[in-house]
C-alpha cells in the first residue's frame, strides 16, 4: 500500500458561482503579459473594490456571466500589429461594460476598433509630463502637467471612429483617449506605478465615476465572509496547518482558530533554516500568549542531510519542499486523522504559479514564472486532504490588514518577507552547518541594528547573504582567510520593484564592525547596491 498520503483536492468553486453568491462588485484585469498586471489589481483593491487578474483569452461570454463593473486591459511586451500578438475576444467591446486599456491594452483597443498603431518615431520611456485636453470623466482632478510613467515604442497614429483625445505628452499626441458614449478609455502610460503622480486619481475616476463602484471590499467584510466560508466548508471536521511564523501562516492560524477553535491543529516543522532564536520565540508566542497549541517538530538534521552538496537554488527548493512534505505527512499521521489541510496561499502565488497564461499556438508563457512557489503546485497529487485556503484572494498588504484586525501582534504583522526555504537560499551554493551558524549570527546583528535605530519599518527587507568564497584579511596582525557577508537592504512599495536603501554610513559601519568582530569565520562585509530590476531582492 502506498505510504504517501493520497491528495483529494476539493475542486474550487467556479468564479461565476462564487461572485454571484457573494454579490461582489468586481473589476477584471485581462493580462497581456505585463509585469504590472498584478499591481493594477492591487491599486483597484486600494480603492476598496475587489479585482481579479484573468487571462487575455477570457471570452466575452465568460465576462458576461461574471458581470464585472469594469474591465482593464493590461500592458504587455508585444506590438499589436505583430502576427503573434495576443488579442482579446472582440465581442468584449459589445458588452456595454466600461473598459480601460493601459499601454498595450490601449493600442489593442485602437487596433480592434478600426484605428491604427505603428512604431513611433521616438519611443517614450520613463517620466513624462501629461498635458490634459479634456479634464472631465477619466481625468477629473488630474493636474495638468502631472508626471506619468511611459514605456512604449509604438503609438496610435489613427483614432478609431467615435474616439477623441483626452491628453497628450511632448512625444505622444494620443496619450489618453476615450469614446465617452461607449465608456471605452485608453491611456498610453501606466497609472498604476508609483512614478505616475496622478495615476491613483485616474484609477479612482475609472472605478468610482465611470464604473460606478461602491467601496465594499473592506477588511471587516473579508473577515466576516472568510469565517462564514470556513465554518460552512469545514463543518465539524479537523484542520491541519503548517505554521511557519510568517505573517501569512500566522494570520491564517488566527483566522482559523477564530472560526473553528480546537478543530485546528498547528504543526511547526523546524527545518533548521530559520533565523536565530525564531523557532523558540514562535512556539512560545503561540502557546503562551495566543493560546493556540502548536506541535513542534525538530527536523533540522534530516533537512540539512537532504540538501548536502546541492548548489543549484531550484534543486534546493525542490528537495526542501519534498522533505517538508514527508515530514509533514509523518506528523499528520501521528496527530490525525484530518480532513482538511489549510494553506496560506496568497493571490500573487496563484497568479505567478498558474499555467493559464500559455499561448495555445506558440506554447509560450505570457506571464513569466520567476520562482517556484511552495504553496501552489508544490503538493503531491496523492495527499488525502481537502484544501482550505481563505487567503488565496488577498495580496500581502491585505493580509497584514486582516492580521492586525483580528488581533495579531505588530511583531508578526510587520515581519519582513522571509523565503520558505529560509537561510538555505541566502547561503549561495552548498549549505553546511558551519555556514548556517555563521549566517545566523550575521543576520541577527543586521536585524538588531536595524531595529535599534528605528529603521525596521522604513525598509522592505534587511538581511545578510553568505557567499561560498573566502577572501584574504588581516586581524591582529595575522592573515585570515574567511567568508564575506553581503548586506541586502532594500526599500520597496510591494516587492515587485525595489531599490537599495540609502542607509547612513555610520549604520553600515557599525553593522560591518560588529559582524567582522563578533562572527567567527567572516572577515569582510559588502553592501549590495543593485535595484530590482535588474537584480532580485533575494540572491537565489
Amino acid at each position: 500500500m502506498n505510504t504517501a498520503v493520497t491528495l483529494l483536492t476539493e475542486q474550487a468553486p467556479q468564479e461565476v458561482e462564487e461572485l454571484r453568491r457573494l454579490e461582489r462588485q468586481i473589476i477584471v484585469i485581462l493580462d497581456f503579459g505585463s509585469q504590472y498586471s498584478e499591481l493594477i489589481a492591487r491599486r483597484i483593491r486600494e480603492t476598496q473594490v475587489y479585482s481579479e487578474v484573468l487571462s487575455y483569452r477570457t471570452t466575452a461570454e465568460h465576462l458576461r456571466q461574471l458581470n464585472p463593473k469594469g474591465i482593464i486591459l493590461s500592458g504587455g511586451p508585444s506590438s499589436v500589429y505583430s502576427d503573434k500578438a495576443p488579442h482579446c475576444d472582440p465581442e468584449i467591446w459589445q458588452l456595454g461594460i466600461p473598459v480601460l486599456g493601459v499601454c498595450y491594452g490601449m493600442q489593442l483597443m485602437v487596433n480592434q476598433l478600426g484605428g491604427e498603431v505603428a512604431k513611433a518615431d521616438r519611443g517614450e520611456y520613463g517620466k513624462a509630463s501629461l498635458y490634459i485636453d479634456d479634464p472631465t470623466d477619466l481625468l477629473t482632478n488630474v493636474e495638468d502637467g502631472t508626471t506619468m510613467w511611459m514605456s512604449h515604442g509604438d503609438s496610435v497614429i489613427k483614432m478609431p471612429p467615435g474616439f477623441e483625445v483626452l491628453a497628450h505628452t511632448e512625444n505622444t499626441p494620443c496619450a489618453a483617449i476615450a469614446d465617452h458614449e461607449k465608456k471605452l478609455y485608453g491611456v498610453q502610460f501606466h497609472p498604476e506605478v508609483v512614478h505616475s503622480i496622478g495615476g491613483l486619481a485616474l484609477i479612482r475616476n475609472f472605478v468610482y465615476h465611470i464604473c460606478e463602484c461602491e467601496p465594499t471590499w473592506t477588511t471587516a467584510a473579508f473577515v466576516e465572509e472568510a469565517i462564514r466560508e470556513i465554518r460552512g466548508k469545514v463543518g465539524d471536521k479537523r484542520v491541519l496547518l503548517a505554521l511557519s511564523g510568517g505573517v501569512d501562516s500566522s494570520t491564517l492560524a488566527f483566522l482559523l482558530h477564530k472560526a473553528i477553535g480546537d478543530q485546528l491543529t498547528c504543526v511547526f516543522i523546524d527545518q533548521g533554516f530559520m533565523r536565530k532564536f525564531e523557532p523558540e520565540r514562535l512556539v512560545k508566542l503561540f502557546q503562551e500568549q495566543f493560546h493556540i497549541p502548536v506541535e513542534y517538530v525538530n527536523a533540522r538534521d534530516r533537512f540539512l542531510a537532504t540538501i548536502a552538496g546541492v548548489t543549484d537554488p531550484e534543486e534546493k527548493r525542490r528537495r526542501i519542499g519534498h522533505e517538508f512534505i514527508g515530514t509533514f505527512e509523518e506528523a499528520s499521521k501521528r496527530l490525525g486523522p484530518f480532513d482538511y489541510l489549510a494553506q496560506g496561499t496568497l493571490y500573487p502565488d496563484v497568479i505567478e504559479s498558474a499555467d493559464t497564461n500559455v499561448d495555445p499556438q506558440t506554447g509560450e508563457r505570457v506571464a513569466v514564472k520567476i520562482k517556484s512557489h511552495h504553496n501552489v503546485g508544490g503538493l503531491p497529487k496523492d495527499l488525502r486532504f481537502k484544501l482550505v485556503e481563505p487567503l488565496r484572494k488577498l495580496f500581502k498588504d491585505e493580509v497584514r490588514k486582516v492580521g492586525r484586525s483580528i488581533g495579531l501582534p505588530e511583531e508578526i504583522v510587520q515581519r519582513q518577507p522571509f523565503p520558505g526555504p529560509g537561510l538555505a537560499i541566502r547561503i549561495i551554493g552548498e549549505v553546511t552547518a558551519e555556514r548556517l551558524n555563521i549566517l545566523r549570527d550575521a543576520d541577527l546583528i543586521v536585524r538588531q541594528e536595524i531595529n535599534q535605530r528605528g529603521l525596521y519599518n522604513e525598509v522592505w527587507q534587511a538581511f545578510a547573504v553568505l557567499l561560498p568564497i573566502r577572501s584574504v584579511g588581516v586581524m591582529g596582525d595575522k592573515r585570515t582567510y574567511a567568508y564575506p557577508i553581503v548586506l541586502r537592504i532594500v526599500t520597496s512599495e510591494d516587492g515587485m520593484t525595489a531599490d537599495w536603501a540609502r542607509l547612513p554610513y555610520d549604520v553600515l559601519e557599525v553593522i560591518s564592525n560588529r559582524i567582522v568582530n563578533e562572527v567567527k569565520g567572516v572577515n569582510r562585509v559588502v553592501y549590495d547596491i543593485t535595484s530590482k530590476p535588474p537584480g532580485t531582492i533575494e540572491w537565489e
